[in-house]
């Protein structure tokens, strides 16, 4: 009876029923995300300080001496560069002259057009399509955060009906604002690196390799784990990997090493994964796998050692070829992830050379990348910014609300953080905007405001804010942006004027501008052609497949510089293409539907995949300099048209392997392993005949070559084995 009874059941009622456990597990997934997010940990205290005394510095400096845009100043507290005192040297040269630069563009171009108003909104145009262009191919985060913020303020400011002097005063206001947060920032950065000048990036990899660690040690010894060691596990696993990877993004490494870094970082990234899967499996383990724990967290700190020492990373000893077994299914993962990283450095003499000689391969420094002009992509994202900025501009001029006008500002400035839009950026703008300019912004006017009467108790509101702001802001990149909209909505609201004002016109229209801004991305970039996180996900893995196989295939040009720009631009292609699927990773936790099993099934996958692509990339880039026959890396010309056809059929292998993932037929398989028997075959044959075995400079050339054929192989076996 109770089973009929309970297939009796209306049907919409058991859909509540399914939807409300669906809602109820939803919010508990988002309350202990928030949990994760917002939890303390090591280092994180030092950069809430760092960001809230430079902000600080900078609020307090401006209001005394009466500096215009003070905002813009004290945002710069959350954007400017900080990974070491390098990179603020680095960031304050480049921001003097990004802004002279742009206060020069502006000055000089609008005295053409200001007597016209059709060539004024020519003008306008043109300059939102430039500042969006300039955040799609610029390699320099630091100078488009100045360019972007330099055109958010000049459009409005030579919008008003004002005496032309009045607005060149303002422009150069606008630059002497700049200049003082950037002098205050890089003071207080450059005060802390003296106190810690560790590298970051090198140190929050060796934090994550130290928690496995700890949690293999633990598991060899058949003692139970503490609960320092778990809660570091669980936070790691959370926060993810995103900061190191924007910190280095942000640096000023040569791109072979910063491609290198990325590799390492990303299989950090990896192994934190699954030592947290690993640490709340049950099973018992056996004698033997308790010796290859203890092996892998040998390997671990070598490898941690050399990191932290400068040195190129090698395995302390080789992982023993016994299975795993089925109590630790995980642990022949974990060494192969392991075993990756010293690949990651292939070819590498030292891992202290940061300045490769220029025949090396290595590309020079620039300040956009490769494809700037070739791209199409790039004028895409640029038109649909354009387009967001020109409706929000034509919208509050026609209302004739030009109090509303920080929806141009807001779009430009998410705009920095818009490159593979998704729904979970669109929710932290407004979250953010919500907290920052309604919460925060207008409820301190109503309830704070008017009961300050000097610049001390507005400082201790500001540090409350920017604390709050800057804590959330240095979570991962799932929540991170919502710190700096909120800080964004504040100072627009409050660090406008030189006093205290309890009017709440003023506020409402910097919100409703910041609304309406973000309603116009969220249109033209979700809305318009916008793919959900999973789609753009399997889009950019499978497109870093293949340029990874065009790169296989280079040089197809016999002028040398011209293979050397193709090659560099296409290497920038991939890196942005492993970046785009990282932060497209991010963005499925935070969609939810029917499918969501599925898409985080796919998720796990590609990011156990990518791992093993970035190490084949990395390889790649060595091989590619026996191809271009570089001082040093020459071959026998039987062995180079080997490599060439071991090339190729690499790389119509990556194209299959992408077919396959697009559910396109594969074609004829390629036999990539019987292709590299020709290869050694050939640099057997080219060795004297009293040698044995090839040549000893063609060792290293046939190790790589190896190598990649090794990581191809298992790669298109993973995917045919899911797909």
């Amino acid at each position: 009876m109770a089973t009929a009874a309970s297939q009796s059941v209306p049907r919409s009622s058991a859909a509540a029923q399914v939807s409300g456990a669906t809602q109820a597990n939803a919010w508990q997934w988002f309350w202990d995300f928030l949990k994760e997010e917002l939890a303390p940990y090591p280092g994180r205290g030092d950069m809430v300080i760092r960001t809230v005394v430079a902000a600080t510095l900078v609020m307090i400096v401006c209001e005394t001496i009466r500096v215009p845009f003070a905002w813009q100043g004290a945002i710069y507290a959350f954007l400017v560069s900080r990974e070491s005192a390098k990179a603020t040297l680095q960031s304050v040269t480049t921001i003097l002259v990004v802004t002279v630069v742009s206060a020069a563009y502006c000055l000089v171009s609008v005295s053409f057009v200001v007597s016209s108003p059709w060539l004024h909104f020519f003008w306008v145009i043109c300059s939102l399509f430039l500042g969006f262009y300039a955040v799609s191919v610029s390699t320099n985060y630091t100078a488009a955060v100045i360019f972007v913020n330099m055109i958010s303020a000049e459009v409005p400011l030579w919008d008003q009906h004002m005496p032309a002097e009045f607005n060149v005063e303002r422009t150069i206001w606008l630059c002497f604002a700049t200049l003082i947060a950037v002098a205050i920032t890089a003071a207080v950065e450059l005060t802390f690196s003296l106190i810690e000048p560790e590298d970051g990036i090198i140190a929050g990899v060796a934090q994550r390799m130290a928690a496995i660690e700890t949690l293999l040690a633990a598991y060899a010894e058949n003692r139970s784990i503490d609960s320092l060691t778990e809660a570091a596990l669980a936070r790691l696993e959370m926060v993810g990997s995103s900061g190191l990877r924007r910190n280095l993004k942000r640096s000023g490494y040569p791109q072979h090493y910063a491609e290198q870094m990325g590799a390492v970082i990303a299989l950090a990234g990896r192994l934190v994964d699954l030592a947290a899967v690993l640490r709340i499996s049950r099973f018992t383990l056996a004698d033997h796998d308790r010796r290859r724990l203890h092996e892998l967290g040998e390997n671990i700190a070598a490898i941690r050692s050399d990191l932290l020492a400068g040195r190129t990373p090698e395995l302390k000893r080789l992982f023993s070829s016994a299975n795993a077994s089925d109590a630790a299914p995980l642990l022949g993962e974990m060494e192969q992830t392991v075993a990756f990283i010293p690949e990651a450095f292939a070819a590498s003499a030292s891992l202290s050379i940061y300045a490769p000689p220029p025949d090396s391969g290595d590309p020079p420094r620039t300040l956009l990348v490769r494809d700037a002009f070739k791209n199409i992509e790039h004028v895409k994202f640029a038109a649909k910014g354009c387009l967001t900025a020109a409706l929000c501009y034509f919208i509050y001029n026609a209302i004739d609300w030009p109090g509303i006008s920080t929806a141009v500002t807001t779009c430009l400035l998410t705009a920095l953080s818009t490159t593979g839009s998704s729904r979970q950026k669109q929710v932290l703008r407004i979250s953010g905007a919500a907290a920052g300019g309604f919460l925060l912004g207008m409820g301190s006017q109503i309830f704070i405001l008017p009961y300050l009467d000097s610049i001390a108790g507005f400082t201790i509101l500001f540090i409350f804010v920017t604390a709050l702001a800057s804590w959330i802001g240095t979570s991962s990149s799932r929540l991170s942006y919502l710190g700096i909209q909120i800080a964004l909505a504040f100072y627009l609201i409050n660090l406008e004027e030189f006093a205290v004002r309890t009017s709440l016109a003023v506020a409402r229209d910097r919100v409703v501008g910041i609304l309406l801004g973000l309603i116009m991305m969220w249109l033209v970039f979700d809305q318009l052609g916008g793919a959900s996180a999973i789609v753009n996900m399997k889009k950019a893995f499978i497109s870093a497949i293949r340029l990874l196989a065009q790169f296989a295939r280079e040089p197809l040009s016999s002028d040398y510089q011209l293979a050397i720009d193709r090659s560099y631009s296409l290497r920038e292609q991939i890196n942005q293409g492993f970046d785009s699927v990282r932060a497209a990773a991010d963005g499925v936790l935070f969609e939810f539907g029917p499918s969501r099993n599925q898409d985080l099934a796919w998720r796990s996958k590609i990011k156990e995949w990518q791992p093993q692509l970035r190490s084949l990339f990395l390889i790649r880039i060595a091989l590619w300099k026996y191809r271009m026959q570089l001082p040093g890396f020459q071959l026998p010309p039987a062995v180079s048209s080997a490599q060439q056809r071991f090339d190729s059929q690499s790389a119509d292998l990556l194209d299959r392997i992408a077919d396959r993932m697009e559910g396109q037929e594969s074609g004829q398989p390629t036999n990539l392993t019987e292709s590299f028997r020709r290869l050694e075959k050939a640099a057997e044959e080219s060795a004297p005949a009293a040698s044995r075995g090839p040549l000893p400079e063609l060792q290293t050339f046939l190790l790589l070559s190896r190598k990649a054929e090794s990581l191809e192989s298992s790669l298109n076996q993973a995917i045919e084995q899911h797909v």
